[in-house]
């Protein structure tokens, strides 16, 4: 019965055995200057070497088994650490890395080389597609592009798979990354940059000419065409047909700086005090035409001249004309049947108190 023990290939490891292959990574790095980090030392097909250029050196190996085994092979000038390089602290000095990535952790590693500040050059042995996408050949893919302001890609060769032990099943290609002493893009627009370059990559359009106008911070649409036609592109051209120049000079083009906030209008300069709310004060006529209204607060003034009025009780008041004539018009019951029968309306009194007829 077998028993299962952690392999090579657990860690993704493909060492390299091509002299032709060592020797060509070899004089890449010979043409940098500074302090070297080997990235996965492995058993030191490339540590050894390396150590002939008389250069500081420091190989990081993730498994300690072979980090034992090359340390005991290394001159007192190299440093051998046991660590994963993802999460190794790397040197605040200039210095160039090197390395042969391992193809499954290849995209990972190669981003935390990116973001990684301090180093001036980088030669590193990829798989093959990856190598071929960073370098832009046959387009640039997005990450490319987002890096390229502050990074030159360039691929050297491509790498058979036989030069490898144990043998993947994929190619390699060797690639250098040199960092630009003067950046296309100011590091400070480093982050608007890359969400530009990623909405333009996922931009929907028929061509550069739709996608950088949707992607755009309200640029007219004939300001990208004309801009296409001094860069001999045409309006369908894509994302992937741009170069590192074309990227940096559409950057300030289409995604435009945010105007500063105004002052609000609402906040008062300090020389001038800000207006005190005034309150409204009741008017005297109309606070004494309310309470005379009432007849409960205040009493009618008198005119002057004469004398204050008093409150009397209240009296008796007679009875209405008209209530009385309907009961007795004439004064006698005589005189009120006739008032009946001639429809209502008294005549004309005579003296003695009788009507004309």
């Amino acid at each position: 019965m077998r028993t299962h023990r952690p392999g090579r290939h657990e860690l993704g490891q493909n060492f390299l055995v091509d002299p032709a292959v060592i020797g060509d990574l070899l004089d890449a790095v010979a043409a940098t200057s500074g302090p070297l980090v080997e990235i996965g030392a492995g058993d030191g097909a490339l540590t050894l070497p390396l150590e002939r250029l008389g250069r500081p050196l420091t190989a990081v190996e993730i498994d300690d088994r072979r980090s034992a085994r090359l340390r005991r092979r290394t001159t007192a000038s190299t440093a051998v650490v046991t660590a994963d390089f993802l999460e190794w602290p790397m040197p605040r000095t200039p210095h160039v890395l090197v390395g042969n990535l391992p193809f499954h952790r290849t995209t990972a590693m190669l981003r935390r080389v990116l973001h990684a500040p301090r180093w001036t050059d980088a030669v590193l042995l990829l798989q093959w597609e990856v190598a071929r996408r960073r370098a832009g050949v046959g387009g640039a893919t997005m990450m490319t592009a987002q890096w390229w302001p502050w990074y030159e890609f360039r691929l050297l060769r491509r790498v058979p798979a036989a030069a490898f032990r144990p043998r993947p099943g994929v190619d390699g290609g060797l690639l250098t990354v040199t960092r630009r002493t003067v950046p296309l893009v100011p590091d400070a627009e480093r982050e608007r940059y890359q969400e530009f370059v990623r909405r333009v990559f996922t931009g929907r359009g028929r061509g550069l000419a739709e996608i950088l106008t949707a992607a755009g911070d309200g640029v007219p649409v004939r300001h990208v065409r004309s801009w296409l036609g001094q860069q001999r592109l045409a309006p369908t051209a894509l994302p992937k047909h741009l170069s590192a120049r074309q990227w940096a000079d559409l950057f300030p083009l289409v995604c435009r700086r945010p105007a500063p906030p105004e002052p609000s209008r609402r906040t008062s300069s300090p020389q001038s005090p800000s207006p005190q709310p005034t309150s409204r004060q009741p008017q005297p006529r109309q606070s004494q035409s309310r309470q005379s209204r009432s007849g409960q607060s205040q009493s009618r003034q008198p005119r002057s001249g004469q004398p204050p009025f008093t409150q009397q009780p209240p009296s008796r008041q007679p009875p209405s004309r008209q209530s009385t004539s309907r009961q007795s018009p004439g004064g006698a019951a005589g005189g009120g049947a006739r008032y009946e029968a001639r429809g209502g309306r008294p005549g004309p009194r005579t003296g003695r108190g009788r009507r004309r007829r």
